[in-house]
């Protein structure tokens, strides 16, 4: 339909004058979407139960810290000291079940009190969560990826050090260890670690106690796990095997001067796609105990070497090429393995969006306990954004041989834009609690959309 001139053009002038006061105005109406999702998952009661140890509890209690700063992260604030700008949002003290937003300086103290038995439920509620979720899905495989992501700080805090740090040396940092899921994209479990720790540091009790966990809740599925070179050892390698997992794992050249030469002194390349060969090689280092299966892969490059020639001692170098080798007992070709393999990039992707979406890299207090739940709040908001996508949509795709995840999951801030960001107006008319809003269609669609499908999802 076409419109006038005058229909659409209006003359402004004066600037209205500024009024502030107690309407039950609301600037996340959407946060109803999380609403419904809380009482489905029972998150408050959960909560409460893994705060069941404490002797006495505040007012606020540690239960309740926890939601809020879930809730906080949810919203896209980062420091504690923004709680001041939503500390009068009707929806928000709903949502909470308070009708103040305690102050900072009491965050601050039921964080530093936090200890290891309150983080340890913590964790087996996240864990207990995605391993629900997978039991739904009814998977035949499930796909564990582990790496390690650095939390650097500008201050001091308990158990933080300085670690390798590319960007920022000498920052003082934490270093911890995740498993993520690939097929939900989803946060496992977390091994919270120093920073000036190896990436295996503690690593094959973790990997051990996360492929129990998904075979005490799944016994029929199969367990496959990505790691990259820094797993690269005889005991975790013999682990895997004796537990019968499937696994890819990187194999670093600057331990293995051996493999350099194989590489280069190798003639004759089997193709797998227009780029890439490779060569399969039965081997074993010295001190192992047995051979396995190793990938040495060759692919085509148009980027340029620049590093100093010296480097070359260590990584095979030849023009127009990049390397790698890929240790593995998966029962697949060599070009299935090798995109199985490098589908482990996606868990970067969440890395990313946690520190981006979620403040993951935000170090709140100086106490190690209370900057571990803090890290569990922030993975808990990201849980349940993907949650909440896997209950109002139907995945997009089957298993894949990147292990790709099954849906084309949104960031959590292109939610809060799209829903959760919207103002809104609580009234009672008749007596009835009424969230009025503006009458925009796409919002009205997406936010009806989002509702019906939880409520069938129950």
């Amino acid at each position: 339909m076409k419109s006038s001139r005058s229909a659409i053009e209006q003359k402004v002038h004066a600037l209205p004058e500024l009024r502030f006061e107690d309407q039950q105005l609301t600037s996340f109406s959407g946060l109803i979407i999380f609403q419904k999702l809380f009482e489905q998952l029972d998150l408050k009661s959960r909560l409460r139960d893994c705060f069941r140890h404490w002797s006495v509890t505040p007012i606020f209690g540690p239960w309740r810290v926890v939601l809020l700063l879930v809730v906080h992260l949810l919203l896209g604030y980062r420091q504690l000291r923004h709680m001041a700008y939503y500390a009068d949002d009707p929806f928000v003290l709903r949502l909470l079940g308070i009708t103040q937003v305690p102050d900072v300086s009491t965050v601050s103290r039921t964080l530093a009190a936090m200890d290891s038995a309150s983080v340890e439920q913590l964790q087996r509620l996240v864990s207990a969560w995605v391993l629900t979720r997978l039991k739904q899905l009814g998977l035949q495989r499930v796909t564990l990826d582990f790496d390690g992501s650095v939390i650097g700080t500008g201050r001091y805090a308990e158990g933080t050090a300085v670690g390798f740090n590319r960007k920022k040396k000498g920052q003082r940092s934490y270093y911890p260890l995740f498993c993520t899921v690939a097929q939900t994209g989803q946060v496992l479990a977390i091994l919270h670690r120093s920073g000036n720790v190896h990436d295996a540091n503690g690593a094959q009790a973790f990997i051990a106690q996360c492929i129990e966990q998904v075979r005490t809740a799944l016994p029929s599925v199969i367990v496959e796990v990505r790691m990259d070179s820094a797993f690269f050892s005889d005991d975790i390698v013999s682990m895997l095997d004796q537990q019968g997992i499937e696994y890819t794992i990187s194999v670093p050249f600057e331990r293995f001067t051996i493999l350099k030469q194989h590489i280069e002194a190798q003639r004759q390349w089997q193709r797998f796609d227009a780029d890439s060969e490779y060569v399969e090689l039965q081997w074993k280092p010295k001190s192992w105990r047995q051979t396995h299966r190793f990938l040495l892969v060759r692919r085509r490059s148009k980027i340029q070497h620049k590093e100093p020639v010296q480097l070359d001692l260590f990584i095979p170098h030849e023009y127009g090429y990049e390397f790698k080798v890929v240790l593995t007992n998966k029962p697949l070709t060599a070009a299935k393995v090798v995109a199985f393999h490098n589908g482990r990039g996606s868990q970067e992707g969440i890395f990313a969006e946690l520190k981006t979406q979620s403040q993951m890299d935000y170090v709140p207090t100086r106490t190690w306990c209370g900057n571990q739940v803090y890290l569990l709040a922030a993975v808990l908001a990201h849980n349940l954004t993907r949650e909440l996508h896997i209950r109002v949509r139907e995945p997009v795709r089957k298993t894949q041989p990147k292990r790709p995840a099954l849906w084309d999951f949104e960031q959590l801030d292109t939610l809060r834009k799209r829903i959760v960001q919207r103002a809104g107006r609580l009234i009672r008319p008749q007596g009835k609690l009424t969230l009025s809003m503006s009458a925009n269609k796409a919002v009205q669609n997406d936010l009806l959309h989002i509702l019906s499908n939880l409520e069938n999802a129950a």
